[in-house]
């Protein structure tokens, strides 16, 4: 069954100890089925931090105008009860959309979307500069990240939209496991010459998120 999109919603949320356990209920029986049933929506999948509180949603999309449907509309504008108090008590809340730009997985895309830990980083790079970062993230990043077994896929995405940070580019790494994090791969990425003179630039300042998968993948509703 196909899993990724083209596009994405990536959202953070961290209940309160008091009301995690309803508030993972909640998100697996009705948050996620109610957009599942919305026209666009491919699936959707949870994590948690590696480290430290707060839950992600990565949730794939053909497109973008998956957003725009009356269905998603009724949906968010007219949350139940329930749902209107989850959201007003979280904490921690991101949302960012994304148009995947380039992919490339170790094997079948839509079993590595499927990974156990997913290595988010996201950058805000200037226009003038987008040429160079994105040359040297395709050509001399992530071929080096992918000599590790381990690093299974890189899909590359540009924000068109989010909040709290302004954003331009996201990475979504999908990980066997946190070890490739580690790895000589990783180092020898690290280390080259054209991400030395690029690392010197004032903007270039990532933020970098280890989340572990969380249940199954849920899918659109036929």
């Amino acid at each position: 069954m196909m899993g990724k999109g083209k596009s994405i919603l990536f959202s953070e949320m961290t209940p309160g100890p008091d009301f995690e356990a309803e508030f993972n209920s909640w998100y697996d029986t009705v948050h996620i089925p109610e957009r599942m049933a919305c026209p666009g929506f491919v699936s959707g999948q949870r994590y948690r931090r590696h480290e430290g509180a707060g839950y992600l949603a990565v949730y794939e999309m053909d497109d973008l105008g998956a957003m725009d449907t009356e269905a998603y509309t009724k949906v968010k504008t007219q949350p139940s009860e329930q749902s209107a108090w989850m959201l007003k008590n979280v904490t921690g809340f991101s949302r960012y959309l994304a148009n995947e730009t380039s992919v490339r997985a170790r094997g079948n895309v839509d079993s590595e979307v499927d990974a156990t830990v997913l290595y988010a980083v996201a950058f805000n790079v200037p226009a003038e500069a987008a040429e160079d970062f994105d040359g040297w993230y395709e050509q001399d990043h992530v071929p080096l990240l992918m000599e590790e077994p381990k690093w299974l896929m890189v899909r590359r995405l540009r924000v068109a939209d989010g909040v709290p940070e302004t954003y331009t580019h996201l990475a979504l790494h999908y990980l066997a496991d946190a070890e490739a994090l580690n790895s000589p791969a990783r180092e020898k990425a690290h280390e080259t010459p054209w991400r030395a003179r690029i690392s010197r630039e004032p903007w270039f300042k990532g933020t970098y998120m280890v989340f572990d998968r969380m249940g199954q993948r849920q899918h659109a509703k036929a």
